[in-house]
C-alpha cells in the first residue's frame, strides 16, 4: 500500500500519533487509505449538495472496508463569474484544482482517490490530477440541476442571459426578466442544458471513469446517491485489483469520448480540456496521443449528431438521461467506436451498455439513430486559415442553416466590455463581424468566457451577426460564434492586425476562416504593430507566464 508510507513500522509512530488525532484506531491502520477530493462550495449551485453525495461515498468505502479521507479543493461558478474580472480566474483555476489535489494525494500517501465534483474547469481539473497521480480512482460528478419552467417552457440560465438582450431591444419588460430570474435555476446541480458542466460529466462516464448513469442523473436524485454509494465501495474494488486511470484512458478512450461530444453537441470547452488531459498521461506514461483539434474535425466529420439538448435545442440534460443516458447514446453509436475498453465497473464499455440498457428502451425522439440524426456530421467544427493556422472552434449544430456561410466586414474590439456595450446601445448592424482580441490564454488572461455578448445578441434577435475571438465561449453559447482563434493576438497571430471593414469570410462546411487580405498587406500590418499593456499581478502573472496556446489546450509548459 502506498498509504504504508505513513503508517507502518515504528519509525511512523509520530505519523499514527496524528492520524489517532484525526479518529483512527488500530483496525483503521489495516485498510486502503481512500481520499475524497470534494469541490464542496456554498457558492456555486452545482457544488451546494456535494457534502451528501460525500456522505454516501464515504458509507460505500467504510461499507467494503476502506478508510476514506475527506478534503476540498476550489470551485469557480461561471455564471456567477461571468462579465467582469473574475472570469479571468475562471480557466485557471483549473490547473489550481489539479494542482491542489495532486499536492493533498500525495502528502497524504493515498491508495485510491475519489473525485466529487462538478462544473466547468473543476472536472477537468480533477481528471488532470487522475491522470498525474494514477493511482485507483473514480468519479462521481454532481449532477445536472432540474430545469426551470416559464411560461411553459424549460428555461435555464441561458435564458436569463438572452432576456437581458431581449431587454435591451424592447423585446420584453422588466417584469419579464424579472420572472425569468426567478425561474430558471429552481436549486443544486450544474445548469440544466448541455453546457461544459454537463458535456465534461458526460465525457467522464464515456471514458470510463464513473459508474453508469453517473453523467447525467439529476443532482436531486436518489440515484445520484445510490451510484455515489456503489462508487464508494468500487473504489475499494479497483484498489484490491490495482486498476489505474493509466489501464483506463487509452488512445481508443479518448477517441470514444470525442464521439460522444460530437454526437451530443457537446461544449467548445471541451477543445481545450480533453487535450489537456490526454497531455497529462502522455506527461505519465512518455506517449504521445495526439489529441488536438484535428482529431476533433477528424471524429465530427464520422460522428453524426443525434441528440438536440439546450442550448442547440429544446431538450434537457433530465431529457437525455430518461431517454437512456450515456449508455444509449453509446449503443447507438456502437459501431463507430471501441467498446471493448476497460471502465472502472471491472467490466468493458460493452458489458456496461448490455447491463445497463436494452434497445427498445431507447427514446429516439430524444436520441435520434444514426440513419436520422439531427445533423449528418458531429456538433463540434475545426476552422483554419489566414485568420486562424493553428485553428479555432465552433458548435456547428447551434447553427442556423443559412450562417453557415458568412462574409461580411469586422467591427473590431480589444475587450468583451467594448462589445457588449455596443451590442446593448444598438450600435450592430445585421451583417457584421464582430471581432474581440486579445481575450486569449495570454491576452486575457485567463481566457475569459464570453455568455453575455453571445447571448445580447440572440436577446436582441440580430440573426446575422458572426463573432470570432481568441478567446471563448460559454458551453451555453449558440449561433455562429468562433472561439480559440489561434495563434492568439497576444502571441502575435493575424487576428491582431485585423481593423474595422476588412472583410471576414467564415465557410463552417469547408472549415474555411479568412480575413480577406493578402500576405503583403498582413505582413505590413505587423510591422506597426505593438500588443497593448495589461498590468496584471498576482496568479494571473504566474498564469500568463506559463500557459500555452488554446489549440494545445491552454497547458501549462
Amino acid at each position: 500500500m502506498l498509504s504504508d508510507n505513513v503508517k507502518k513500522g515504528n519509525e511512523r509512530a509520530p505519523h499514527r500519533s496524528l492520524f489517532r488525532a484525526c479518529g483512527l484506531n488500530d483496525d483503521d491502520f489495516k485498510k486502503p487509505f481512500i481520499g475524497i477530493a470534494n469541490s464542496f462550495t456554498d457558492v456555486v449551485p452545482g457544488h451546494i449538495h456535494l457534502k451528501k453525495i460525500s456522505e454516501a461515498v464515504k458509507k460505500g468505502i467504510n461499507d467494503n472496508g476502506g478508510r476514506p479521507f475527506e478534503f476540498n479543493t476550489i470551485a469557480i461558478c461561471d455564471g456567477i463569474a461571468m462579465n467582469h474580472e473574475g472570469m479571468k480566474y475562471s480557466l485557471p483555476s483549473r490547473e489550481l484544482v489539479a494542482a491542489s489535489v495532486e499536492s493533498v494525494v500525495k502528502g497524504h500517501s493515498f491508495d485510491a482517490l475519489v473525485l466529487i465534483t462538478s462544473c466547468d474547469k473543476v472536472t477537468p481539473g480533477m481528471l488532470m490530477a487522475a491522470a498525474r497521480l494514477d493511482i485507483p480512482t473514480i468519479v462521481v460528478t454532481g449532477g445536472a440541476m432540474v430545469p426551470g419552467y416559464h411560461n411553459g417552457k424549460h428555461v435555464d440560465l441561458i435564458s436569463v442571459y438572452e432576456g437581458v438582450g431581449a431587454l435591451s431591444a424592447g423585446l420584453i419588460d422588466e417584469n419579464e426578466l424579472n420572472e425569468l430570474e426567478n425561474s430558471a435555476c429552481p436549486g443544486e446541480g450544474s445548469c440544466a442544458g448541455l453546457f461544459t458542466a454537463n458535456t465534461m460529466a458526460c465525457l467522464t462516464e464515456t471514458l470510463g471513469l464513473s459508474l453508469p448513469f453517473c453523467g447525467t442523473s439529476l443532482a436531486v436524485s436518489e440515484e445520484k446517491l445510490e451510484i455515489a454509494y456503489n462508487s464508494g465501495k468500487q473504489i475499494v474494488e479497483l484498489f484490491e485489483k490495482n486498476i489505474l486511470p493509466s489501464d483506463i484512458l487509452t488512445k481508443d478512450a479518448f477517441n470514444n469520448a470525442l464521439a460522444m461530444d460530437m454526437a451530443l453537441g457537446g461544449s467548445t470547452n471541451t477543445t481545450l480540456h480533453i487535450p489537456a488531459i490526454a497531455n497529462e498521461v502522455n506527461l505519465k506514461n512518455d506517449i504521445n496521443l495526439k489529441v488536438n483539434l484535428d482529431l476533433f474535425d477528424k471524429i465530427s466529420k464520422e460522428i453524426p449528431h443525434i441528440c438536440s439538448i439546450s442550448p442547440a435545442g429544446e431538450d434537457t440534460i433530465e431529457d437525455l438521461h430518461n431517454a437512456g443516458g450515456i449508455p444509449a447514446v453509446l449503443k447507438t453509436i456502437e459501431s463507430k467506436i471501441n467498446t471493448n475498453l476497460l471502465t472502472v465497473t471491472g467490466k468493458t464499455i460493452k458489458e456496461n451498455i448490455n447491463d445497463s440498457i436494452n434497445e427498445n428502451d431507447i427514446d429516439r425522439l430524444v436520441i435520434r439513430s444514426m440513419e436520422k440524426p439531427v445533423h449528418t456530421e458531429g456538433g463540434i467544427a475545426i476552422l483554419k486559415g489566414n485568420l486562424a493556422p493553428n485553428g479555432c472552434v465552433i458548435k456547428q449544430a447551434a447553427v442556423e442553416k443559412e450562417m453557415l456561410y458568412h462574409k461580411g466586414p469586422a467591427k473590431v474590439y480589444n475587450s468583451e466590455e467594448e462589445v457588449v456595450n455596443n451590442i446593448f446601445n444598438g450600435k450592430i448592424s445585421e451583417g457584421d463581424v464582430l471581432v474581440i482580441k486579445y481575450e486569449g490564454p495570454k491576452g486575457g488572461p485567463g481566457m475569459r468566457e464570453m455568455l453575455n455578448p453571445t447571448s445580447a445578441i440572440m436577446g436582441r434577435n440580430l440573426k446575422k451577426v458572426a463573432l470570432l475571438t481568441d478567446g471563448r465561449f460559454s458551453g451555453g453559447t449558440r449561433g455562429p460564434c468562433i472561439g480559440h482563434v489561434s495563434p492568439e493576438a497576444a502571441d502575435k497571430g493575424p487576428i491582431a492586425i485585423v481593423e474595422d471593414g476588412d472583410i471576414i469570410t467564415i465557410d463552417i462546411k469547408n472549415r474555411i476562416l479568412n480575413v480577406d487580405l493578402d500576405d503583403k498587406t498582413i505582413n505590413e500590418r505587423f510591422k506597426n504593430f505593438n500588443i497593448p499593456k495589461k498590468e496584471v499581478n498576482g496568479w494571473l502573472k504566474f498564469y500568463q507566464r506559463l500557459v500555452s496556446s488554446a489549440d494545445e489546450g491552454a497547458i501549462f509548459k
